[in-house]
This record gives structure tokens, sequence and C-alpha cells, in this order.
């Protein structure tokens, strides 16, 4: 392919230096609102390159572990520092790669600072309990030990939050990392990396490794150093993951999206319960796992609710997300524009009655990028495709219920289990909804996406593995427990 020397060339940062792949081949990767705007190219590696960052990796763990919580910590805080300083730098760069509005972008990278500085606080922290032993002349207590390497993998959406909220614990608690974010915004993990690069992490510790996940994430998966894998992305690629870091022994943790419920009871505040759904459903152009995609609407205020959600989705703008007055972004990927426009000509044909949106922009604001109109279909019924898979976009499907306890049935009639809230002021539902919900994540009067980084966050069911990340759940997975008996 021909390269615009203009353009940045961004490299594999593997023991310390920025090293380009030995294929010689590189990939653009393209502003989603632009298509024809190249943001950067970066590496299409080989395993050569992966091979050299894991045993580089490796051996940088051995100095690594020795070091006390407290020093670890200390250069999170540092790297903290630095990301906050290019704040504007790094989330331009989002905007630009991945497509959601700058408002957004910051908002993310100002939560990747945080996340940082809470994990960066994990090192003062306890890693173990002294334990009564039968013995009264002995001592026993636990302590916690790092796995080694941990391979990170990462999707596009959130390409700041993921990666730290994946990279902060592992390094924290003393083990080395070798990372390989999506393509698709490689060129702001690569900002991401730079900041601990300047935050002096010692070379090695920390490494980045791009290309394509049949190469470099089946790689990670079934190198025979990688002592841990930690993933978030689809289904099928997680159970891939899953069966090959089960089949050589090594730890894994997925987390593979949802199919989000709102309900919303007939004592909900509806302008509440609008408002909620609009931001969960269509914020990054519903390009989260915690996206609501599912609405679940009491019947005697269906009518009410399904007016103002209709209303509100016609005031959204749409566009750059540069630009000052953009809502909403455009899909992040031709792959991902093409899937959601997929899914709305699905439902058109099994049935459902198209209320807002449904179509992809067109004219001379748009028709260099990947947008589609937020979308609202009605007469939705549980077993229709819209109902059952995630789309990762715009769209909500709403379903009319007449009671709450078929409210609930319908939430719980899919195979993912991630997030879900419920809009009421009747607090026996409030409870049955938290005890019956099956969700990791449940929310009341709130919106179904989002969660705050000191909380556990995983889901039930085909959502995850059933393992935790953020908050002090994360060093479950991070660490191994050692028993200690001392005579």
């Amino acid at each position: 392919m021909t390269v615009d020397t203009q353009i940045t060339t961004y490299k594999n940062f593997i023991n310390g230096t920025w090293v380009e792949s030995s294929s010689g081949k590189v990939e653009p990767s393209f502003n989603p609102a632009n298509k024809t705007e190249v943001v950067g190219y970066v590496q299409l590696s080989t395993l050569e390159e992966l091979d050299q960052a894991v045993k580089a990796a490796k051996v940088a763990q051995q100095a690594w572990k020795k070091l006390s919580g407290a020093e670890r910590g200390a250069f999170l805080h540092k790297a903290a520092d630095v990301l906050e300083k290019r704040m504007e730098e790094v989330a331009t760069f989002m905007t630009k790669e991945m497509g959601k509005t700058l408002p957004e972008a910051k908002g993310e990278t100002a939560r990747g600072v945080a996340i940082l500085r809470y994990f960066a606080g994990e090192g003062m922290r306890k890693v173990g309990d002294v334990i009564p032993s039968t013995d009264s002349n002995a001592l026993m207590f636990t302590n916690r030990v790092p796995l080694g390497v941990v391979g990170v993998i990462t999707p596009w959406n959130f390409p700041v939050a993921i990666p730290i909220w994946k990279m902060a614990p592992a390094l924290v608690y003393g083990n080395s990392v070798v990372i390989k974010p999506a393509q698709e915004t490689a060129v702001t993990c690569a900002k991401v990396i730079e900041c601990f690069e300047e935050a002096g992490i010692p070379a090695g510790v920390l490494n980045m490794v791009t290309g394509s996940g049949s190469v470099i994430g089946q790689g990670l998966v079934d190198h025979e150093d990688i002592n841990g894998i930690t993933f978030t992305g689809s289904n099928d690629v997680g159970k891939r993951i899953g069966q090959g870091a089960l089949a050589r022994g090594a730890k894994y943790q997925l987390e593979m999206g949802g199919k989000n419920p709102v309900i919303v009871t007939k004592d909900a505040d509806i302008d509440l319960a609008v408002e909620a759904t609009i931001s969960g459903a269509f914020r990054s152009t519903g390009q989260k796992c915690t996206a609501t995609s599912r609405v679940i609407v009491e019947r005697g205020v269906y009518e009410t609710f399904k007016q103002k959600l209709v209303q509100k989705t016609n005031e959204i703008t749409v566009g750059n997300g540069l630009e000052d007055g953009i809502w909403m972004g455009p899909c992040a990927n031709e792959n991902q524009f093409k899937t959601v426009l997929s899914y709305i000509e699905t439902a058109k044909e099994e049935g459902a009655t198209l209320l807002a949106g449904g179509n992809k922009l067109e004219g001379p604001p748009f028709k260099e990028g990947y947008f589609v109109e937020p979308t609202i279909f009605e007469n939705v019924t549980s077993n229709m495709t819209i109902a059952q898979e995630e789309i990762f976009g715009p769209v909500i499907a709403l379903i009319e219920v007449d009671s709450f306890k078929e409210a609930l049935e319908i939430a719980n009639d899919v195979k993912f289990g991630l997030s879900a809230s419920i809009f009421t002021s009747n607090i026996g539902e409030m409870l049955s909804f938290i005890n019956e919900m099956e969700a990791g994540l449940v929310r009341i009067n709130s919106e179904s996406a989002g969660v705050e980084l000191q909380a556990p966050f995983g889901g039930m069911k085909q959502s995850s593995s059933h393992s935790r990340e953020q908050g002090e759940a994360a060093k479950e997975f991070f660490t191994a427990i050692k028993t200690v008996f001392i005579k």
C-alpha cells in the first residue's frame, strides 16, 4: 500500500523501544466520520514481534515483582499525571479514530486518569490475611503473588478506559503486560502507552504489539509464557480465547457483551426514565457493552413514555464528534455500520414497527462517514432478533407488557446478563428486581450504561467468564493466593 509520509506511522512498543514489524506492513486507521481521512498507520505485526514482547516482559517481570506495591504504584501515579496533561490530545485522537464525541472522549480520558490513581493506591493496600493455625507454635498467613506475564486484548469502543482498567491492576500487583489493542483504535492506545513511557515505566514491563486478532490475539492465547489473558470483546472470540487458555492451563478473564434491558413501571418517573434511556441507548452511538438495548414498559404508561422517547430521540444531533453541538457520532467502522443497518432491516422483516430513525444518513455532512440515525422499534416480541442479539449500535427495541412480573420475565429471557436497570418508585419492585434480575450490574432509577471504577464489573450467563474487573475485585484475577505456614 502507499503510505502518506505526512501522516504518522505508529510502531510497536517492545522492551522500552518503538519498533517496526518485521513484516514491513502497516495498516491505516480511518476516521469513521470521514473515511477518507487517515488518522495514522499502525503495524501489521507477526509472531516474531509478539515473541520478542513476551520474552522482554518475562525478563522484566522478575525485577518488577520485587518492587514494593508502593513503588509500582508510583509509576501509575506518574502515568496518570502525564495522561491528564495530555488529555486534550488523547481525547482528540480518540474522537478521530473511534467517532465518539469530544466531550465523551474527554470524559473517558479523565476516567483513565482516575483509574490509574485508584490502582496506584492499591499498591498500599493489604494483599493477604493472618489465619489462626491449629498449632499454637505456628504462624499462618496468605499473600497474593502476581501471575507473571499478562496478555491484554482490548476492543475499539473504549480505547483508553478499557486498556487502562486492565493494565493498571495487572501492573500494580506485580505482573508485566503485553497488550494487543483493536486495530481500529491502535493509535489511541499508542498515545496511552506513550504516557507510561514518559512516566518512566521500566523497559519490558509494558509492551504493545498491534496486528490482526487471528495472528497477534491468537498468538497471545497460545504463547507458553503468557500466564493470564484478559479480554473484552465479542462472545465468539471470547469463547475461543477461553478454550485456548484452558487447554494450556492459563488463567483467563472474559467480558463479552450484553442485551441490556430497562424496565419502566407504571410507578416510574417518566421524564427521568426517558432521559436515562436515551443516554443509555444512544451515547457513544450505542457502542457500549452496557448500552440500553431493550426497553420494557408497562401498558399504563407505555403511550406517554413512547411519545416522549420519540420526541427526544428526534432532537438528537448526529455528526462529526469534533464539532460543537453534536450529540451522537458515527458507528466506529464499516463493519459495525453494516451490522447495525442489517439488524434494522431484519427487525422490519420480522414485523417490528419503526417509530424513529432506521436510516443511514446521507448527503454532504454524512456521505464520507458511517452515520446511522438513532432508531426505535415497537411491536417487538421477545423472540425477535433485535430482542435477543447484541446489536452494538443506536437501536432500541420497545416492548409493551401488562405487569412488572411479565417485564422481569422478558428482561431475563436472553443469553446475556451484563447490566439492567429499572425505573420505579415501588420499593417492593425494586427489591424484586435486585434479587431476581440475572445481571452482574443492576441499577435503580439510573441508566443501564456505566459503572464506577471502584466497583466490581462483570456479567452473568454468557456475558462473562464470571470473573470481575475494576475495584478491589481486580486482584482476584491478577494475583494468585499463596498460603504460608511458619513453624
